[in-house]
């Protein structure tokens, strides 16, 4: 028969679990760094392409999101079928990320269909820091959070650098926002499984 578990213990355990639930959603901060990875090399290609090969078809490089995506699609759904608990904050950054792709997609529809692409990279950056901002503050997570500002703060650059360079900009918000915190989540994430064994 066992033992009941004293008030320490008990605390310990639901503390514990608290922790293991708050970042499990984070999913090691493997979508981080393979989104970061992936729009990193479009714009890099991109401006590559555009800039010094003047080769206009560069542009549907990025139609490796669309790959990336529905790699994410089946990634979340095989997560989803070995997780037995969605918790609050699972479902809180999910909905966070819903909003800022169907941002993201209707403000390129809408500033593309009013002649306003001179704008788009601008905006792209500015949406961007909200989830990654959002997701920061809910898990407690600050490089996330300071790579959501870095994005808000490179939107505020492309005032003063010139339009053809702002594709760089995307480059850099990647690295600030979604592969170094990506990176610093894996290997928190890494830290904490090898001590909760």
């Amino acid at each position: 028969m066992q033992q009941p578990m004293d008030e320490l213990n008990s605390l310990q355990l639901i503390e514990s679990m608290i922790n293991k639930a708050k970042n499990r959603f984070s999913e090691s901060g493997t979508l981080y760094i393979i989104w970061g990875i992936v729009v990193l090399v479009c714009s890099l290609v991109q401006f590559a392409g555009t800039m010094w090969f003047n080769y206009p078809p560069v542009q549907y490089i990025w139609m490796l999101t669309w790959v990336m995506l529905i790699y994410q699609v089946f990634y979340l759904r095989k997560k989803k079928k070995s997780s037995t608990v969605k918790t609050y904050t699972d479902e809180i950054i999910g909905y966070v990320w819903i909003c800022f792709v169907i941002t993201l997609w209707l403000m390129s529809f809408i500033l593309i269909m009013n002649d306003a692409g001179k704008l788009l990279l601008a905006s792209i950056l500015v949406i961007y820091g909200i989830p990654t901002f959002l997701s920061g503050i809910i898990l407690h997570f600050r490089p996330l959070i300071v790579g959501g500002i870095s994005c808000w703060l490179l939107s505020l650059s492309t005032v003063v650098i010139k339009e053809p360079y702002h594709i760089l900009l995307i480059s850099v918000a990647m690295l600030a926002a979604w592969i170094i915190p990506g990176v610093l989540l894996r290997n928190k994430f890494i830290n904490e499984n090898s001590h909760a064994r």
